[in-house]
């Protein structure tokens, strides 16, 4: 087996090579620490205030793709056979500031400068991905960062000036070769008295690393692991990385449906979910920001198994299967069979979540995914609910209905299917939908919500569904009802 022992990462266009750190050192750690670069600010430590906010560049085929991540959940290992891009890394040899830098200050974007190399690589991220963004993409990709003195008016028209000043693309051939020479073609292996780190390149490999040590934390994005590290404090022995194996990372039709592979990014995920169910739109658009859609996984969201995993229940309505492989082969099963209690899942150690099977888009078939939380962006859920319903002749003719949030696993609720099987789709039809529902959940009151909000709004939820397919709902009643 070819096997390397040193990370290699493009920094400012050279080479850095590192063999000696702990696996679960962050970037963040790294870059203030080891090499002084302290542009990059330690804010949350859990990637939701963006003050730490880097560029990866890598090759996607024959793109070239910039994404900002979260440098404080990001362990350095990941970076291998990337390239990384910091504050200091944006000004061009003479000296020059990059576009987004310079209208920053043209348009009094810092005041206390503590977010704003945040803002200034997130802004990077957008000039080097969008030629002509519009106001509401400019604003989604400025959702990771937090401002609290500045205001947001002049960071956002910096990122419509940043497109006045000409763009330095000189470098772009320089990255192209330097990525083309780090290429990541061998499994990485570190050992040292911090743990050790495993990231094969190809899924029989990974299935090994996991045969090897079955208790292994098996990282893939990082965005909930690595708050394991920064705010638990956990001490993690073994580390297997998915990210380096080309096979999981592909969104590729199988059969009647898309088979998401373990290594896809949510943002990658989500693109190619909108592109067959467009009305999925508000789930994608607040999962989450998206630093941490560039780095997490639509797998990863489903092996964790959280019972407010966004995922999920869209997931579950929509009749989507999960492919667990190990060791000794491969099995597929209903994703909601995949649940067996508070974060049990059905997989058996040295056994990992490889795939995501989501069935295409069919004709007539309505499908939604609403998340109730206290913010709009950068919020945990109190309850998300999906639904998938088809329609005829003004009665349900089969309906699909999962909620997160609502018991110890994401779930479905199948006393709400009967009674809408046949129902009358209006609001004496669905009533009956509406009452079973206190059947299929038990919720709980914590600090997100009271067990009678989760319940009254679960059921508001079905009449939002029935407001928006039917043009003619009372909208009114869907927030009279939510208490």
């Amino acid at each position: 087996m070819d096997v390397a022992g040193t990370i290699r990462f493009l920094l400012d266009g050279k080479v850095h090579a590192v063999a000696d750190c702990a696996p679960t050192t962050t970037v963040l750690e790294y870059l203030r620490e080891r090499l002084g670069r302290c542009g990059t600010k330690e804010g949350c430590a859990e990637g939701d205030c963006g003050a730490c906010t880097v560029v990866l560049a890598e090759l996607a085929g024959a793109d070239l793709r910039y994404r900002a991540v979260n440098a404080c959940i990001r362990f350095l290992p990941t970076l291998d056979g990337k390239a990384l891009f910091t504050v200091e890394s944006l000004k061009s040899a003479a000296g020059a500031l990059h576009p987004a830098q310079r209208a920053m200050v043209e348009c009094h974007g810092s005041q206390c400068g503590f977010c704003t190399p945040g803002f200034v690589m997130s802004l990077f991220a957008l000039h080097r991905s969008e030629r002509h963004p519009d106001d509401a993409m400019i604003r989604h990709a400025l959702s990771g960062n937090l401002c609290r003195c500045t205001g947001y008016r002049p960071i956002l028209a910096a990122a419509r000036r940043m497109y006045e000043y000409p763009a330095d693309d000189a470098r772009e051939r320089e990255l192209r070769e330097g990525l083309g020479s780090i290429r990541v073609t061998r499994e990485l292996r570190l050992e040292g008295p911090g743990g050790s780190y495993i990231a094969p390149v190809t899924a029989a490999g990974l299935a090994r690393a996991l045969a090897e040590r079955p208790s292994a934390t098996i990282l893939a994005g990082g965005t909930d692991v690595g708050l394991w590290v920064t705010k638990h404090q956990r001490e993690l022995p073994d580390v297997v990385y998915l990210g380096n194996v080309a096979e999981l990372a592909a969104v590729a039709a199988a059969g009647d449906g898309l088979e998401i592979g373990a290594a896809v990014s949510l943002t990658d995920a989500f693109a190619a979910l909108l592109a067959q169910w467009p009305d999925l739109g508000e789930i994608a658009r607040r999962f989450a920001s998206p630093p941490i859609c560039n780095a997490g996984t639509l797998c990863g969201n489903v092996a964790n198994g959280s019972p407010i995993g966004d995922t999920m229940p869209a997931l579950i309505a929509l009749g989507s299967t999960v492919t667990i492989q190990g060791a000794a082969g491969a099995r597929e099963l209903p994703l909601e069979d995949f649940y067996l209690d508070y974060m049990k899942k059905d997989l058996q150690p040295g056994e990992f979540v490889r795939s995501v099977r989501v069935p295409r888009a069919q004709p007539g078939l309505q499908v939604r995914s609403y998340k109730i939380s206290k913010r709009y962006d950068q919020d945990i859920s109190a309850l998300c609910g999906a639904f998938a319903i088809r329609v005829e002749h003004q009665r349900v003719a089969a309906a699909r209905v999962a909620f997160g949030g609502m018991a110890a696993t994401p779930r479905r609720a199948p006393a709400c299917e009967r009674a809408l099987a046949g129902a009358a789709w209006n609001e004496a039809g669905i009533a009956p939908a509406i009452a079973a529902l206190a059947s299929d959940f038990a919720p709980i009151t914590d600090f997100r919500a009271t067990r009678g909000y989760r319940a009254a709004v679960a059921g508001n939820l079905l009449r939002r569904l029935l407001a928006e397919t039917t043009g003619r709902g009372a909208a009114a009643s869907v927030w009279s009802h939510a208490g």
